[in-house]
């Protein structure tokens, strides 16, 4: 339908004429002139082909059919008010749908378990919640948040980020291996020990070290050990299950928000914690990310502030 063809603005004139009861009541509520609002009435009957309005001198009354155009008319005006309160509600509400995408294993043990929360807040928020390890394209699937766990210089520079959490990647082992085995107190130790890495891009068996307390990196060059890795699981999650599943498989090197449940509970145990993982293992940021805009829905920004209002304090 075209819509610019339609003569809405004389629709509301006449609406306002018949309501007033008058070409000078309409006009002074319009803030027009009578003569204006005469003009605009005299031409939405030219346009329509019918004549709307009786006129004498004393009073105005409407023809058959201007009763149904009227009647119309009101219809119109208050759809336009609905859809008017119904956007400045949505400015001010958080509702409708919002998609959500996140890392697998991230997804699974970290977020997922804290969306009924979210929607017990928000019922009127419906959450689609997908996950894959690609970087999706937010435009172009309809994603209006993606959780990213990165540096902040590999973050496209055409989205805004939110920091969440920090990301750390820990050596674990079972304490039944640690009990069988020379307590280690230094990286090099590692090198006598059966490992497991995740084995795939920059996640390798050659590690570096520094100091966990250490305020700057430069002060020291990272010791770096290459491990002895006879097995290779492309996943935290999966390198999870294996060190639970044999007390002497060894030990795995495996995200913090994956291993720390298992530490907690004593199912594992962190190795060389006085030592922080740097290099291509070094602490990553967890961030909310989302298309630049004018201005946030609330929807999304009641996402955003339940993710910081839960998440880790972010260092710095």
């Amino acid at each position: 339908m075209n819509y610019d063809a339609l003569p809405l603005a004389d629709l509301e004139v006449f609406a306002h004429v018949v309501e007033r009861s008058g070409f000078a009541a309409a006009a002074r509520e319009l803030g027009l002139t009578t003569s204006a609002v005469s003009r605009s009435v005299g031409r939405l009957e030219l346009r329509l082909g019918v004549k709307l309005l009786h006129r004498t001198t004393r009073a105005l009354s409407l023809t058959e059919v201007g009763a149904e155009v009227h009647e119309a008319c009101q219809h119109m005006l208050q759809s336009a008010e609905e859809a008017v309160s119904l956007a400045s509600a949505h400015r001010q509400q958080p509702q409708g749908m919002l998609r959500i995408s996140a890392p697998v294993v991230f997804g699974d043990l970290w977020l997922a378990p804290l969306l009924p929360h979210f929607c017990s807040q928000w019922p009127q928020v419906h959450v689609q919640l997908s996950m894959s390890d690609a970087m999706v394209d937010l435009n172009a699937q309809g994603i209006d948040l993606a959780i990213r766990i990165s540096t902040h210089d590999a973050l496209p520079q055409s989205l805004v980020a939110h920091p969440l959490r920090e990301v750390r990647y820990l050596l674990v082992a079972h304490p039944d291996y640690l009990k069988a085995h020379p307590a280690l107190k230094s990286p090099a130790d590692l090198a006598a020990h059966r490992c497991m890495t995740l084995g795939y891009g920059a996640f390798q068996n050659t590690v570096e070290f520094i100091p966990a307390d250490a305020t700057d990196a430069s002060v020291a060059p990272p010791v770096k050990v290459r491990l002895n890795t006879p097995l290779t699981i492309a996943s935290s999650l999966g390198l999870l299950q294996a060190l639970r599943s044999d007390a002497q498989t060894g030990i795995g090197l495996v995200v913090d928000f994956v291993a720390e449940p298992a530490i907690a509970t004593g199912q594992l145990v962190q190795v060389l914690p006085q030592w922080q993982l740097t290099g291509s293992y070094a602490p990553r940021m967890a961030y909310a990310v989302h298309a630049p805009g004018p201005r946030i829905p609330p929807k999304l920004r009641a996402m955003l502030d339940f993710l910081k209002s839960i998440s880790k304090p972010v260092a710095g």
